[in-house]
């Protein structure tokens, strides 16, 4: 079999499901922002995992183990859907990287500083979401809308439960 056989083709898909194609582009793009930020979020907290340490490593060092899972499932969901809606998903780390809004950075070092950097994301990516969530159902992209529905309880909760752990 020759490379060219196996190299990766991107395109942009012909769709016929409803949506025009004006409004699965902006969907789209809008989706290459969360996953993104997603992806971002993902190492973020992976990193965090990592490197928590005192009183609270154990709660932390748990509830970031099921958040990067979590973020990890949700990345290939949101790829997924740019896919169906006949766009390529990003290639590149590079450009996963700039498509993300969130600050990769990762400066705390304190299991507080950790938890406060993580809120901030999060409510970022609650913020994010909602607004592109109204946009999808303006076009009725129901399948878009449930999608960020179920991510925006996702953040939302992360949220509650962050706060909670250090209270």
């Amino acid at each position: 079999m020759s490379k060219q056989a196996l190299a990766v083709k991107t395109s942009i898909e012909k769709v016929e499901t409803g949506l025009p194609a004006k409004e699965r582009k902006k969907i789209a793009e809008n989706l290459g922002t969360v996953l993104g930020d997603t992806y971002t979020l993902l190492v973020k907290t992976h990193v965090y995992h990592w490197n928590v340490v005192g009183p609270l490593f154990l709660p932390l060092h748990e509830l970031t183990e099921a958040h990067y899972n979590d973020l990890f499932q949700a990345a290939d969901t949101i790829a997924e859907r740019i896919r169906s809606l006949g766009f390529p998903a990003p290639m590149t780390l590079a450009s996963i990287d700039r498509k993300s809004k969130l600050d990769g950075n990762t400066g705390s070092e304190t299991a507080a500083a950790m938890v406060d950097d993580l809120v901030g994301d999060h409510e970022e990516m609650v913020r994010r979401i909602r607004s592109i969530t109204a946009d999808a159902a303006e076009a009725e992209d129901f399948v878009t809308h449930d999608m960020l529905n179920a991510r925006l309880a996702f953040h939302e909760k992360a949220i509650w439960m962050y706060r909670a752990i250090i209270a």
